[in-house]
């Protein structure tokens, strides 16, 4: 690999990262095309192509072919995300108990706090019957960690 090229590499995820927040500012599904536009980065719209396809194959966006090309829009936001990550890790753990145990004793006062009112709002959201729907959309979230081999690219 040429030197200068490799010292321009970005760190593993960047790009993942700065694709998801692209579609997280748009109202609309954008297709690779225009997604590599709102980067302003010197990309192949392959490259583009390749990450959107393999963060569709991972469930972390939606695709719609409206015309010609697909179009990508985010299943989660940020913090849907993360959530998914969460649970995916907890749910590797045969102790969960003991997972979620060390976990809540790492938390700082302010965030132990925030997680006991969650808690016995969805207490109370339960015993009512009520659900929240702003949390729907997140209970798929996957990871948006790069997959490995190639994806198929993407059109137009």
């Amino acid at each position: 690999m040429v030197r200068g090229r490799q010292e321009a590499r970005r760190p593993h995820g960047e790009l993942v990262a700065d694709v998801l927040a692209v579609l997280w500012a748009s109202a609309e599904p954008m297709t690779a095309q225009e997604v590599k536009g709102a980067l302003r980065q010197d990309l192949a719209r392959t490259t583009v192509a390749t990450i959107l396809a393999r963060l569709h194959e991972k469930g972390t966006l939606d695709r719609t072919r409206p015309g010609r090309s697909f179009a990508y829009a985010p299943v989660a936001d940020a913090a849907g995300l993360a959530a998914g990550r969460m649970r995916r890790e907890l749910e590797k753990e045969p102790q969960r108990d003991l997972v979620l145990k060390r976990f809540v004793s790492s938390l700082s006062a302010d965030d132990e706090d925030v997680l006991r009112s969650l808690l016995l709002a969805a207490e109370g959201e339960q015993l009512s019957g009520a659900e929240d729907p702003a949390s729907e959309p997140f209970a798929a979230a996957e990871d948006p960690a790069p997959a490995d081999g190639p994806a198929p690219a993407d059109e137009g």
